[in-house]
């Protein structure tokens, strides 16, 4: 059969080169539009509780329009990462919804990146159920 290597995968070093290279793209877009919609977000909070104190609802409009724009972009590229990882339903959601809560953009994207995206970068591509390491005692 054409395509099929000599291991059966029908995934040549070629193409197993490309998917990692899309994983480490992926990730690090990830991270990216984490730590942006993070920072954001708690620029966000900070100029909504001085609202209470200055009268200008400008600066929190404004900086509320920018994290939604980045919110959007952040819940595409981090769903394209947790389908590319093959994330579980629970993990998907803790990571689509953690750019809702100041600070959980920081916490999660440590908890994926220790428990999903080290051990598949470490296999060098994407797996069926990524390794999940053992927990600590």
């Amino acid at each position: 059969m054409a395509g099929r290597t000599a291991s059966g995968s029908g995934r040549g070093p070629d193409e197993r080169a490309k998917e990692a290279r899309r994983v480490r793209l992926n990730v690090t877009l990830y991270r990216l539009m984490a730590y942006v919609t993070g920072v954001v977000l708690i620029v966000l909070c900070v100029l909504a509780i001085m609202q209470a104190f200055v009268n200008d609802e400008a600066a929190v409009s404004v900086v509320g329009q920018i994290h939604g724009g980045l919110y959007i972009v952040y819940l595409l590229v981090a769903f394209s990462l947790c389908r590319r990882l093959r994330l579980p339903p629970w993990p998907t959601v803790a990571v689509l919804l953690a750019g809702t809560i100041p600070v959980m953009t920081f916490v999660v994207e440590r908890w994926v990146s220790h428990r999903y995206i080290e051990p598949t970068l470490a296999a060098g591509t994407t797996a069926a159920n990524p390794p999940v390491p053992e927990r600590r005692s």
